[in-house]
């Protein structure tokens, strides 16, 4: 039967966030991301999908350079947006004040591009066995876990990925979605692992 295994990746950190929105990847996410192409060097990716983000596209090209052949691929649907316009009664403060952040504007087109992403990649293929990466961001990650885990919508708050963290969920037309892998970073050394929880969700 028909099954996509999807790999998701947060892409590599960021260099200075706090100075402006769309940085490329500093030295230790630009290591990241190499480390996370090593890893998957010889797997047999139909695509390398990515986000229109700097600090994503310079992780799908740096992991793309271990796998000869795989064409890279720009996806607006793999961007960094708000996944769902969650109600913050009775979530704890601290995501509350997270929610109270975003505008109206990405309250109204995030979950709708989130919806596209979702019919694009997380389901199985009309035909055929399919592996794809997608190289995103914590929010489109967190969706899709939510999602194959039948999960609360809310609960897409607090699932925080690790800078080329690997999480891997397979899509068949003959039962539910499986979680193969969650956040795993095997392939990067305890200095290149984040310490704690982000202060901001959206790096």
């Amino acid at each position: 039967m028909p099954s996509r295994l999807l790999y998701l990746v947060r892409h590599g950190e960021q260099d200075r966030p706090e100075e402006e929105a769309d940085t490329g990847l500093s030295e230790r996410g630009r290591r990241q991301a190499t480390l996370l192409g090593e890893r998957l060097r010889g797997t047999r990716f139909a695509a390398v999908h990515h986000g229109p983000a700097r600090r994503a596209a310079e992780t799908a090209a740096l992991v793309a350079a271990s796998l000869p052949g795989v064409p890279v691929r720009e996806d607006d649907r793999a961007g960094d947006h708000m996944p769902h316009d969650t109600d913050p009664a009775g979530l704890p403060e601290r995501y509350a004040a997270f929610l109270a952040g975003f505008t109206e504007r990405e309250r109204r087109d995030g979950p709708r591009v989130t919806a596209e992403a979702a019919a694009r990649f997380a389901a199985a293929p009309a035909e055929g066995d399919v592996r794809e990466l997608v190289v995103t961001h914590n929010f489109l990650v967190a969706w899709l876990v939510r999602g194959a885990l039948e999960a609360p919508e809310r609960r897409w708050i607090g699932l925080n990925q690790q800078n080329c963290g690997l999480t891997v969920i397979r899509y068949s037309s003959g039962g539910p979605p499986t979680l193969v892998a969650l956040n795993d970073v095997a392939h990067l050394p305890p200095e290149l692992r984040a310490t704690g929880l982000p202060d901001d969700y959206r790096i």
